[in-house]
């Protein structure tokens, strides 16, 4: 590509650019601050995800549980593993489908969770706090415009 081309190109979509540079530091000054008690307590966004789902949905088959946390299977496949021989969560065959694993939080999972997630509403609401409710409200409606870009 021609140098001039790349500079008017540059030039031409420079607040498409520096937007999406700004929005990616956000992010991760905000994960950074989400993801403190997350780390405290030695789990994984993945891991933590999965016991929050657990929690306030209930018992439920792998794949949805995938399918919630907008998760690839591959990776949920080592995570529930690991987290069923940590002893957080347990797996038994689903009733209706053979072929299907329900699983659900164990009593341990179930009191970390609970330990963890006010901890963790603390910190969402931490990493927020620069923005007033009115401010949040128009983030939300900005936000779902992408949810159908891909």
């Amino acid at each position: 590509m021609p140098m001039e081309t790349l500079d008017q190109l540059l030039k031409d979509n420079h607040l498409d650019l520096k937007t999406m540079i700004v929005f990616r530091k956000a992010e991760r000054t905000i994960r950074s601050i989400e993801y403190r008690v997350i780390k405290e307590n030695n789990l994984t966004p993945t891991q933590f995800s999965a016991l929050e789902t657990l929690y306030s949905k209930g018992e439920m088959r792998i794949q949805d549980l995938i399918n919630r946390m907008l998760a690839t299977s591959g990776n949920m496949t080592v995570v529930i593993k690991n987290m069923v021989r940590d002893g957080l969560i347990f797996r038994n065959g689903d009733p209706n489908d053979r072929r299907s694993s329900l699983i659900n939080l164990t009593p341990k999972g179930r009191d970390l969770v609970e330990k963890i997630l006010p901890q963790h509403i603390l910190c969402v609401r931490e990493a927020l706090a620069v923005l007033s409710d009115a401010d949040k409200e128009i983030l939300i409606t900005i936000l779902k415009k992408f949810k159908n870009l891909s």
